[in-house]
C-alpha cells in the first residue's frame, strides 16, 4: 500500500492532481473521496472526470444519490455522494448497481465508514483536508 500527501494551494492545482490520479484508473475501478465540506472533494473528482474523456460540467451530487457522465464510447464516469446514508446495509441493494462496475469508473464521496461490499475493492482511497483559504492537503493511498 502506497501514500502519497501532497499540498495543493489553489482549485487548478487540485484539479491537476485529479487528473494526474485519473492516468492510474481502469474500468471498474472505485476511488473513495472524503473530506469535510468545502475540501475540495469535488475539484478534485471534476479533475480526473476530465482527464478521463468526460465533457460535461462536473457538480456536486449532494442533492441526489449520484451522477453519470459519458467519458468517450465505452466509459461512464460516476460520481456519487453518500453523505445522507449512514451506511449501505440498510439500503436497496441495487442502490449502486448504476454507478458500479464494468464500463465505469466511480468517485465515491462520504463512503460510509461501514462500507458496503461493493466499496471494499477501491483501487484509490483519498482523504482531503482543508488549511484555510484555498490550501489542501490531499493523501492518496493506493489500494
Amino acid at each position: 500500500m502506497a501514500v502519497r500527501i501532497v499540498d495543493t494551494s489553489d482549485p487548478a492545482e487540485t484539479e491537476s492532481l485529479g487528473a494526474e490520479l485519473a492516468g492510474s484508473l481502469r474500468d471498474g475501478d472505485v476511488v473513495l473521496v472524503r473530506g469535510e465540506l468545502g475540501s475540495g472533494k469535488t475539484t478534485l473528482v471534476r479533475g480526473a472526470a476530465r482527464a478521463l474523456g468526460v465533457t460535461d460540467c462536473v457538480t456536486s451530487p449532494s442533492f441526489s444519490i449520484g451522477h453519470r457522465y459519458r467519458a468517450g464510447d465505452r466509459l461512464t464516469v460516476s460520481h456519487l455522494d453518500l453523505y445522507r446514508l449512514a451506511g449501505l446495509e440498510q439500503e436497496d441493494p441495487a442502490l449502486l448497481a448504476d454507478y458500479l462496475g464494468a464500463g465505469r469508473i466511480a468517485f465515491v464521496e462520504w463512503p460510509p465508514d461501514a462500507a458496503a461490499h461493493e466499496l471494499s475493492g477501491a483501487r484509490l482511497r483519498v482523504s482531503l483536508t482543508h488549511r484555510g483559504e484555498d490550501r489542501r492537503r490531499i493523501e492518496v493511498v493506493d489500494g
